[in-house]
């Protein structure tokens, strides 16, 4: 099973960036966290500031992967373009936020990308991405 984390904007400064909203941990640990406790994924990461390099990579994975996990970041409220990167690739993708957006700023209560997503799991700190793994892990068992 192969499954790739895209994490966009901001993203790489987690660990040091409003810990009070996004936690203390850097995503680079936590990703050794989520190797360790998923052994049956062959894991990738991904992250990018650039809008359009987010697209690219979409396209690179959206048809070989078995999974994506995507933290659009800003780009979630914003980015019609990356909405229709999701919507064009056959790979099921699950949206995931560190915050719960909902408790923020009114504009981020709108994802232009959750309709065309298989989920969204928001405001469950960097547990949200571990949840994502494992749905696609139980899907792939189920057989579906």
């Amino acid at each position: 099973m192969k499954i790739i984390i895209i994490n966009g904007p901001n993203l790489n400064l987690l660990g040091i960036r409003q810990p009070e909203i996004y936690g203390s941990e850097s995503f680079v640990d936590h990703l050794t966290t989520l190797k360790r406790e998923f052994p049956q994924i062959a894991l990738d990461y991904y992250q990018n500031n650039i809008e359009g390099e987010l697209i690219n990579k979409l396209h690179e994975v959206g048809f070989s992967y078995d999974g994506i996990v995507l933290n659009a970041g800003g780009y979630t409220h914003t980015s019609v373009a990356l909405s229709d990167a999701v919507a064009a690739i056959s790979t099921p993708v699950i949206e995931v936020h560190i915050s719960n957006i909902f408790a923020r700023e009114t504009y981020r209560h709108i994802s232009l990308l959750s309709p065309n997503c298989v989920g969204i799991i928001s405001g469950l700190g960097m547990q949200g991405y571990a949840l994502a793994l494992d749905y696609f892990v139980k899907k792939n068992n189920a057989g579906t």
